[in-house]
């Protein structure tokens, strides 16, 4: 069977920055900072960090707008993934009877479940050793799976069901799965993305190995730095975004609006340690993404870098991008807008990369005074720029050695 084309026909985001695309988009031209301080994480005995990039959404505000039968084995991150999906398959235009035919399955991930239904889980259940205060749908909420399977219900997807649970890269891989499920005929359209909501567990994971951003607490908007020479670690953040992609010819037939084109995908496994950054697992990714698109590494307008503001991550992720793309294709990090979303990034960063193609402009790399040295002299984009990228490639890597690279081209180079 030939590959088949695989278009972008819904977007639905909830971020730091914004909710609405046109809001998002905005904030990318203006430079705007998603970052706050966290005071209610003072209770927490010896965590260091106070930033991070909060959605604004009110969790009470989110479940009064679904039915609570439908929703009640969710927490936060599968409701953040819900608003996302729902905001995306209303742009797509798919009815019921095509959700429900069997043709429409769902790549979906998070590094975890709801951590503040774990929280609540274990205490009760390990303190009081008692089942007396718990729900039988507690679990369904803190499941590593949890955003697929839900949304999977919620909007009675009955094809076959992705979870990605690959900490960083789980949107990213996510989004090359489902596009992979349609280009090889298993799915004519596939909902796919990532979330992840804000917990003091994540900042305390990465405060543990001395890689938050803590000497920025009373300035948030002075962090993270992502390859600035005075960035000392990123800020963990929450969110969720997602895509409807679609097979070419049945969006063209419906007269879907479309976004974008996936026209790249890969991803490998450093193979080496499990959370130290790999150079050559990165360069591996990139190539097999432009292998894919068959594209010369000069055919990419714009780099979106995974770019966290860790010391080693970002100086191994510089010289991997100089060693496949050379050092002239302007690049930034937009989690220098909303921190580290973690699961969600991948998905998130797309729709950054998505809107920078739609709306004509390459989003500055905030915070970035001066580049550390040790990093290649890539070419970043230090102001916004008025641009018309054709071609961006979108990089994420995370714990356990994954990597991955999505490319996306604009609507106008499908021709008529």
């Amino acid at each position: 069977m030939k590959p088949r084309r695989v278009v972008i026909t819904g977007a639905g985001v909830t971020s730091p920055i914004g909710v609405e695309l046109d809001e998002v988009s905005r904030a990318l031209r203006e430079g705007a900072c998603g970052i706050r301080q966290m005071p209610e994480w003072d209770r927490i005995d010896e965590l260091r960090t106070r930033l991070a990039g909060a959605a604004p959404h009110d969790d009470r505000a989110l479940r009064r707008r679904y039915p609570r039968k439908k929703i009640r084995s969710m927490g936060r991150v599968a409701l953040l993934a819900t608003y996302a999906s729902e905001r995306a398959l209303a742009m797509a235009g798919l009815d019921e009877a095509t959700l429900h035919s069997g043709r429409v399955g769902i790549a979906y991930g998070s590094t975890s479940g709801s951590s503040a239904a774990l929280e609540a889980f274990c205490g009760k259940l390990f303190t009081r050793y008692s089942l007396s205060q718990l729900s039988s749908t507690d679990y369904l909420r803190f499941m590593s799976h949890t955003c697929a399977a839900n949304l999977a219900q919620f909007f009675g997807l009955r094809g076959r069901v992705i979870p990605t649970c690959s900490a960083c890269t789980s949107g990213s891989q996510a989004i090359g799965y489902a596009y992979e499920a349609i280009k090889y005929g298993l799915q004519d359209i596939m909902l796919a993305g990532g979330a992840e909501e804000l917990h003091f567990a994540s900042a305390a994971t990465f405060d543990l190995m001395y890689a938050t951003s803590t000497r920025f607490n009373d300035q948030p908007e002075q962090s993270p730095r992502p390859f600035d020479a005075r960035r000392d670690g990123l800020v963990v953040g929450e969110g969720a975004g997602t895509l409807v992609l679609e097979e070419l010819g049945r969006a063209r037939e419906r007269g879907a609006p479309i976004l974008g084109e996936v026209l790249g995908f890969g991803t490998n496994c450093d193979g080496e340690h499990v959370t130290a950054p790999a150079e050559p697992g990165m360069r591996g990714a990139m190539e097999l993404a432009l292998a894919d698109a068959a594209l010369a590494p000069a055919a990419i307008d714009y780099i979106n870098a995974h770019g966290t503001a860790t010391d080693i991550g970002d100086v191994a992720e510089s010289q991997a991008t100089a060693a496949v793309l050379g050092t002239g294709t302007p690049i930034s990090s937009t989690k220098s807008y909303t921190g580290h979303t973690l699961g969600a990034c991948g998905a998130i960063e797309a729709i950054f990369c998505l809107l920078m193609m739609r709306d004509g402009f390459l989003a500055r790399n905030r915070n970035l005074d001066e580049l550390d040295p040790r990093c290649a002299p890539l070419q970043f984009v230090r102001e916004t720029l008025a641009a018309a990228p054709a071609r961006v490639m979108n990089n994420n890597f995370a714990f356990g050695g994954v990597n991955t690279s999505l490319i996306f081209g604009a609507p106008a180079l499908l021709g008529d």
